[in-house]
């Protein structure tokens, strides 16, 4: 999918990016697969703010996504391919021969027609879900669950696909998108291909209301605070950090402090993290 550019009619039009969506389907979204989304503005059952810089933002639905794709043995038709407000990767509604709808996590190259199927039986073609048991090693996958019948938990967003690298005692070794080696059960479910939406990522937002119709609030850096708001703040002109490392305003480590739980179960199942 192409990028469009602006010309500099205006600051906020100079250097900004827009995708172009001329290949998606321009059609409603299915009313039945929809459910509402409550605005929280980062605020937890009390009120309090619990998530900094959010608030406001269009108002949208939630599309519900078939991430386990369990419907096996039932070839299902690729009605439209559409954009989605709650993440970075198009969708794709799908119906089954039976007549049941549902949205899947649209791979790159899917197009409207197209058939996709679930299960250990299915081609290994873009779109199909398959146990991991059943996936040849070297194929690129993504839609990944971490556990069986849980799924899909990894390599979700647009652009992304992890590699299978080998089957071996019941596991199969992946190359997650992040360059981590890890261990999950054969009888994962995954499915074939690269997610959709590659040029994601070099969107140019270009203004701040951009940002602010995305639900996102304006941030200020705490070296412009006072001391009393913030550890990096105070100081005459632009002062250093003047302490062991960057923290967060509540004086926890930040910028590359590890936080995963040396004690965490799922640690076995890591061969090898994430190059720095």
């Amino acid at each position: 999918m192409a990028i469009k550019h602006y010309k500099p009619t205006t600051p906020g039009h100079r250097n900004m990016t827009v995708l172009d969506y001329s290949e998606l389907s321009k059609v409603a979204p299915e009313k039945s697969l929809l459910a509402p989304i409550k605005n929280h503005a980062g605020r937890n059952s009390y009120g309090r703010i619990n998530v900094r810089h959010r608030g406001g933002g269009n108002r949208n639905k939630y599309r519900i996504i078939d991430f386990k794709r369990q419907k096996f043995g039932v070839q299902a038709e690729v009605k439209t391919i559409e954009y989605d407000p709650n993440r970075s990767a198009f969708i794709a509604l799908v119906e089954y021969t039976d007549g049941q709808k549902s949205y899947i996590i649209a791979p790159q190259g899917l197009k409207v027609g197209d058939k996709v199927e679930n299960g250990p039986d299915a081609d290994i073609v873009t779109g199909n879900a398959l146990p991991l048991v059943n996936i040849p090693v070297g194929t690129f996958i993504h839609n990944v669950e971490l556990y069986p019948g849980k799924g899909a938990q990894l390599a979700r967003s647009a652009g992304n696909q992890a590699q299978l690298m080998a089957k071996e005692n019941g596991k199969a070794l992946l190359r997650l998108p992040s360059g981590e080696l890890r261990n999950v059960p054969e009888l994962c479910m995954a499915t074939i291909g690269q997610v959709s939406n590659i040029e994601h990522e070099n969107v140019n937002i270009g203004k701040a209301g951009r940002k602010r119709h995305m639900g996102w609030r304006p941030t200020v850096r705490g070296s412009v605070m006072n001391p009393n708001d913030h550890p990096h703040g105070g100081g005459e002109g632009k002062s250093p950090v003047g302490r062991p490392g960057p923290c967060t305003p509540w004086g926890k480590p930040a910028l590359g402090y590890k936080t995963r739980n040396k004690k965490k179960a799922s640690n076995k199942m890591i061969v090898s993290r994430r190059s720095k």
